[in-house]
């Protein structure tokens, strides 16, 4: 059974969504938000939204208020460690994490669901497409579900060193805030807010992640050990991947490389550039995020 919102609360609310926490496990709960459609579409599939590393459901936010609006469920969640969710010491391999989704759809009785998820959540979501199949109706990698860090770092210590999280606890909130909304000015509020709720404001106005820093590195590990290319032949669900153009020709490159290698392993794939793109591409351009999911839906790509 699922609680409501009386347990953990965002500190910026969330009018358009109905919170539950939903036990996966013993002693693991993961926190998601229902976004259900004033007018539902009568078969169409429940969308399950993913978030990055170190990232929450509410980045999501307007995404879901897009798909909302189309007729479409979606249900975001807080994978384990990040956000509102429980935050075990062990279970950040990929496998663990989809095991994780999958009680999640059988909670709310859904035999399958569209998998979309960002950045390394784009990854979780293609290992779904390939362990888990019966569960997916297709898979939607947004500027991820291509990450193979060991190409770029064959030494995991030089991709631990390099890719470590920056220390931003104990920063005031009241100067955090002000810089995010520098660095994304042309975010809409649902981007800056979901971006915010990455932290948790303590008492005395200073923030701290939500995802700690051991945990942020066990998933790292398994990122960095993770390899989709090895999937793809594997794969008879569709592949729909969202990249982002941010204006680096170089690693607009890489991932054109990365993308077409894929599409050209996939039985059946898909790609839609966004360009110019933040990779938070789902924070900055929500409505049309939503639209090329809904798009690829009723084309009946991702069937």
């Amino acid at each position: 059974m699922s609680s409501t919102t009386d347990q953990p609360r965002d500190r910026l609310p969330h009018p358009d969504a109905h919170q539950v926490m939903v036990p996966v496990t013993d002693g693991v709960s993961l926190r998601v938000l229902v976004r259900e459609p004033a007018a539902p579409r009568g078969d169409a599939p429940l969308v399950l939204l993913i978030h990055g590393l170190a990232s929450n459901a509410r980045m999501w936010d307007g995404v879901g208020a897009a798909l909302a609006a189309s007729g479409y469920r979606s249900a975001a969640v807080d994978l384990r460690g990040h956000g509102l969710s429980s935050k075990p010491d062990q279970g950040y391999d990929f496998a663990t994490i989809c095991a994780d989704l999958c009680a999640l759809l059988d909670h709310f009785g859904t035999e399958r669901a569209v998998f979309v998820g960002q950045s390394w959540g784009g990854n979780v979501v293609v290992h779904a497409g390939y362990a888990h199949a019966d569960r997916v109706v297709g898979v939607v990698a947004v500027d991820g579900g291509m990450i193979e860090l060991s190409r770029r770092f064959p030494d995991w210590d030089d991709c631990a060193t390099a890719l470590r999280p920056p220390a931003l606890a104990g920063l005031p909130f009241s100067r955090f805030e002000p810089n995010v909304r520098a660095m994304n000015r042309d975010w809409p509020e649902t981007g800056i807010n979901g971006s915010l709720a990455n932290f948790e404001v303590l008492p005395d106005g200073t923030i701290r992640p939500w995802l700690t820093l051991d945990r942020h590195m066990q998933i790292l590990r398994s990122l960095w050990e993770h390899r989709p290319s090895a999937l793809y032949p594997h794969i008879d669900r569709p592949v729909l991947f969202l990249p982002a153009d941010s204006g680096d020709v170089a690693w607009t490159n890489d991932k054109q490389q990365a993308v077409d290698a894929a599409l050209a392993a996939l039985d059946r794939g898909a790609v839609e550039w966004f360009r110019p793109a933040h990779h938070d591409l789902h924070a900055q351009h929500p409505q049309r995020c939503a639209e090329v999911i809904v798009h690829h839906i009723e084309n009946g790509f991702l069937q």
